[in-house]
């Protein structure tokens, strides 16, 4: 099986730099499926930067969108290496984004994890999913437990504070009541709200 770092999904360019995670969403697509569009995504081994320079060599970076780090696992569970390829990508001219959970201050023992990426990310668009801590709990089953409701938050305000475009998203299946308890919790926060649809175990790639 060979590593996949860097794949194509629609008219983006995303990069899969771990598979590390501290939630176990119930939702989560790697529950069902073992990749995206045709790419195996679970590693064999986390990359170097220079395997991820050497990946995106192969794909002609001013035809995408955007750059993504999301892949079959946390992206900031691997900071050390995002942090020098987002750099790279901005001087290439490259738009950047970071999916990601909000957890990466718990996942890093740090308190500056929005500022160091605010230097290289465009966008950060945050999973949030429930309305509470204990509603977070039970669909993501974090190993930091309610904590990390609490901690995502606050990841996304000091993005917001940072200057980055931050958006918190729920998935359709929570149902309209809990939406609209998640778009108030979202509104202090000074981030963008927004709905996506789930991915089910039969969508094609």
């Amino acid at each position: 099986m060979n590593n996949v770092y860097v794949y194509e999904f629609g008219d983006s360019l995303y990069l899969n730099l771990t598979n590390r995670c501290p939630n176990n969403c119930e939702f989560c697509l790697r529950s069902f499926k073992d990749g995206v569009n045709g790419n195996k995504l679970w590693l064999l081994k986390e990359p170097t930067f220079d395997e991820v320079k050497e990946d995106l060599a192969m794909f002609p970076l001013s035809k995408y969108r955007e750059i993504v780090f999301c892949g079959f696992g946390e992206p900031t569970c691997n900071l050390s290496v995002m942090s020098q390829v987002g750099p790279y990508l901005k001087a290439k001219g490259c738009r950047t984004r970071l999916n990601t959970n909000g957890l990466g201050n718990l996942i890093n023992n740090r308190s500056d994890v929005p500022r160091l990426i605010s230097k290289y990310i465009d966008c950060v668009s945050i999973s949030l999913n429930a309305s509470t801590a204990e509603g977070y709990d039970e669909i993501c089953r974090s190993k930091y437990g309610k904590d990390a409701f609490y901690a995502m938050l606050d990841f996304a305000r000091a993005c917001v504070e940072e200057g980055v475009e931050t958006v918190m998203t729920v998935v359709d299946f929570i149902g309209d009541e809990e939406i609209e308890a998640c778009r108030k919790v979202v509104e202090p926060t000074g981030a963008k709200f927004r709905v996506r649809t789930t991915v089910r175990e039969d969508t094609v790639y």
